[in-house]
């Protein structure tokens, strides 16, 4: 395996933009990469031990066949580029986040960790609502718990479609879906159910698969199931009663 150190490559006019948009910088100013976790110590576990096991969950259990040159968009620590890294047919990984302090300092970390193939990945600041590439160009473009993020989902969501090359796939995983029980659609309702310490909104199932035909896309979406032996069917029952995590498998249709 190729460990050497992976490209950075810096954009100037992104780190204008950064540097006047409020917004961007406070994104960018310092949200813990283990948010969400216990400890750092919890986060490190899951990104070393849990999450590789989405690989083969995408491939064997939804039939994705990675394969020439992929983007993902709000990368984070980029543990999903670094197992991609690792697939012989991926020639070229592009990791992207909003912080380029983030993508400079931490990324590096978490590929050494994960033994990732670095000489394929290359670094950039982007700002995944404005994708600096040209059309066509990606054969699939993946997120990890980003969606739910996004002021516009449909918006960004388009402009990973146009990046696409025709068939191209968009892979989103670990995407809270809200909830498998019947709710009153209204958001007041859904946000009051909504624990205090998640900022960001939650979709239903159908709201996700309305978002993802909107942007052009065909999707096919599967409830994430990565347990094994007795807790798999304890997961399988228990999870998705409240909320669950879901992968997205959507494909662009159309020759744009």
């Amino acid at each position: 395996m190729n460990q050497t150190e992976s490209k950075y490559v810096e954009k100037r006019n992104y780190l204008l933009r950064l540097a006047r948009s409020r917004e961007l910088a406070s994104r960018a100013a310092a949200t813990p990469l283990h948010e969400g976790f216990s400890s750092e110590a919890e986060w490190l576990r899951c990104v070393r031990d849990d999450y590789p096991r989405f690989i083969p969950f995408l491939t064997k259990k939804c039939g994705v066949q990675f394969r020439g040159r992929v983007l993902e968009i709000g990368a984070g620590a980029a543990w999903f580029s670094a197992e991609l890294s690792k697939l012989p047919k991926v020639v070229e990984v592009v990791v992207t986040d909003f912080s380029p302090e983030r993508l400079k300092a931490d990324v590096p970390k978490i590929l050494r960790l994960l033994k990732a193939n670095a000489s394929k990945i290359t670094r950039t600041p982007t700002d995944f609502q404005k994708l600096d590439y040209p059309d066509n160009y990606f054969d699939f473009v993946v997120c990890s718990a980003v969606l739910h993020h996004t002021v516009n989902m449909v918006a960004v969501l388009r402009e990973a479609r146009r990046v696409l090359k025709p068939s191209g796939q968009m892979v989103a995983i670990r995407e809270p879906v809200w909830p498998l029980l019947h709710l009153s659609s209204s958001s007041s309702r859904r946000a009051a159910l909504i624990p205090t310490r998640d900022k960001y909104p939650r979709y239903t199932l159908a709201e996700y698969r309305e978002f993802f035909v909107r942007a052009g896309f065909a999707v096919n979406a599967r409830r994430a199931n990565l347990a094994t032996g007795l807790k798999y069917y304890f997961d399988k029952v228990v999870n998705g009663f409240t909320h669950a995590r879901y992968v997205f498998v959507a494909t662009k249709r159309g020759k744009r």
